[in-house]
C-alpha cells in the first residue's frame, strides 16, 4: 500500500535524497544540501511503511516550486513517482494564491512530467552537472486535469 503525505520528518527525506542524488546520480553534497528545507513543505512516500520517495515544495508568490523529487530504484516503474507528483500538485492547489506549479526536470524525465500535464519552457540548463529544463503546469483550464 502506498501512502503519501506532508511530513515533518526532514531527516528521512534528506536520507532518500542522499541515496538517489548523491550516491546514485553523483550530485555533489554542496549542490544537494541548501538552506531551503526549513521553509519547504515536504512530502514523504511510503510503501508498506518503508520510505521510498520524497518531494519538496516551495511557495514563491503565485508559483509552487516542486523540487528534490526522488524515488528509490526499487520503487521506480511502479507508478509511485506519478502518485508522488499528483500529491505534490494537489498540495500546491490547496495553497491560497498559488496559480501554477513549476519544476526543473532532468531532460531524460521530460516525457514523464509531460504525461502529468507539465509543459517544457525555455532552454536546457545545467544543474549539478545534469541537463535540465524548466516545466510549468498552470492551474487553469484543461491543465487542471492532472
Amino acid at each position: 500500500m502506498i501512502e503519501i503525505g506532508v511530513t515533518e520528518d526532514i531527516a528521512t527525506c534528506r536520507a532518500l535524497r542522499r541515496r538517489v542524488f548523491i550516491e546514485e546520480q553523483g550530485v555533489s553534497e554542496a549542490d544537494e544540501i541548501d538552506d531551503k528545507d526549513g521553509e519547504a513543505i515536504h512530502l514523504l512516500a511510503r510503501v508498506e511503511g518503508r520510505p521510498v520517495g520524497s518531494a519538496r515544495l516551495l511557495i514563491l508568490g503565485e508559483t509552487g516550486k516542486i523540487g528534490r523529487v526522488c524515488v528509490l530504484a526499487q520503487a521506480r516503474g511502479t507508478g509511485l513517482g506519478a502518485a508522488l507528483m499528483r500529491a505534490a500538485v494537489a498540495e500546491l492547489r490547496k495553497r491560497p494564491g498559488v496559480r501554477r506549479a513549476k519544476l526543473g526536470a532532468q531532460t531524460h524525465a521530460l516525457g514523464f512530467y509531460e504525461r502529468l500535464g507539465f509543459v517544457a519552457v525555455g532552454p536546457v540548463f545545467d544543474d549539478a552537472g545534469i541537463p535540465h529544463r524548466e516545466m510549468v503546469l498552470e492551474f487553469q483550464g484543461a491543465a487542471r486535469a492532472v
